[in-house]
């Protein structure tokens, strides 16, 4: 399977969750208790992995699994992160306005360069890092309203707190990434034992924030597993679907692939997201957006393209080499 197809496909579903989450919506408000769909989504992704290293160890003896507890004690590591990572979130929002918050968030995209350049030992080239800041300010100036807008005010108006959360965020969004990304290229260990342990740890970590917001309540609704699919329909299970579907997409990628194309991915999704929001939410193009779709594009052409495609010799260039053995043969006949 190509790493491009998959990064596509990564795009798709992840442009369609927003989307499948405000359909899932009723009123304005969720009649579920949407702290189970990532439960639910973990345990998708556990399942479908077992299932698939049950097939693999039918079919290939050798699959390789390393049970040593030194390497297995590194897969609750992402959780631990991203569970800091989301408190630091709400912590953020207390600061800053969601718009403001959106925006700072595209600073994961430089972020995840420097990690992976500094912990994976990823050399990128200077184009390479002029398309990485190229996307951040594409997806920064999609995102930005216009000029006239109260919020464009209150971008520069927050506390000191808010900027300093929204960057310290931002690092924990990369750092998560490329600690996975680390951990999935380690060894040779079959993928889908590799899945299994980092979703264990997922399902337990989850289970946990239920039972915390259930003694946080006390108890007023009851026990989480008893309404554990209160208020769920057609729509709120395909969240689940589509959340565990993108989650084993990106560990794939992170495997044979990398962070940076797990970036283009998510980038290009929520671009996709605000078009296909025109059609579906009668959501009003601005400017901004098409400039910032055009920077993106601009931005992915310079990363992956070739370098002999991104640099142009002029064609005086090619000729003044020619034209310097002409002289020279001249000069030496003369004399």
């Amino acid at each position: 399977m190509q790493w491009y197809f998959v990064a596509a496909l990564l795009t798709v579903l992840t442009s369609s969750q927003g989307i499948l989450t405000t359909l899932s919506q009723s009123n304005g408000g969720y009649k579920y208790d949407y702290a189970t769909v990532p439960f639910l989504a973990e345990g998708f992704k556990l399942l479908v992995s077992s299932l698939l290293l049950w097939r693999e160890i039918r079919t290939t003896p050798s699959t390789r699994m390393t049970t040593d507890w030194r390497s297995v004690r590194l897969y609750p590591i992402p959780s631990i992160i991203y569970l800091i990572h989301n408190n630091v979130q709400f912590a953020t929002l207390t600061y800053v306005d969601t718009s403001t918050y959106q925006i700072m968030g595209n600073l994961k995209i430089v972020t995840t360069g420097i990690l992976f350049r500094l912990f994976l030992k990823r050399k990128l080239s200077n184009l390479q890092w002029m398309a990485i800041v190229l996307l951040a300010v594409g997806t920064t100036t999609s995102q930005v309203k216009g000029c006239g807008e109260a919020s464009c005010e209150s971008l520069f108006s927050a506390p000191i707190q808010g900027y300093m959360l929204g960057i310290l965020s931002a690092c924990m969004s990369a750092l998560a990434g490329v600690y996975t990304e680390f951990l999935m290229k380690k060894n040779n260990d079959s993928l889908y034992w590799q899945n299994v342990q980092l979703y264990t740890f997922g399902v337990i970590f989850n289970m946990a924030r239920l039972l915390l917001d259930d003694f946080q309540g006390g108890f007023e609704k009851g026990p989480w597993w008893q309404r554990l699919f209160d208020g769920y329909t057609i729509t709120t299970w395909m969240v689940v679907l589509n959340l565990g579907s993108t989650g084993l997409l990106v560990s794939w990628l992170m495997k044979y692939a990398d962070n940076i194309v797990k970036v283009y991915s998510t980038s290009m999704a929520m671009l996709l997201t605000m078009v296909l929001s025109i059609y579906l939410f009668n959501f009003k193009p601005t400017m901004q957006l098409f400039l910032g779709i055009i920077i993106c594009m601009m931005s992915l052409h310079m990363y992956f393209a070739p370098p002999r495609m991104l640099v142009d010799y002029p064609s005086n260039a090619k000729a003044a080499p020619e034209n310097l053995k002409e002289i020279t043969t001249d000069r030496k006949s003369g004399s």
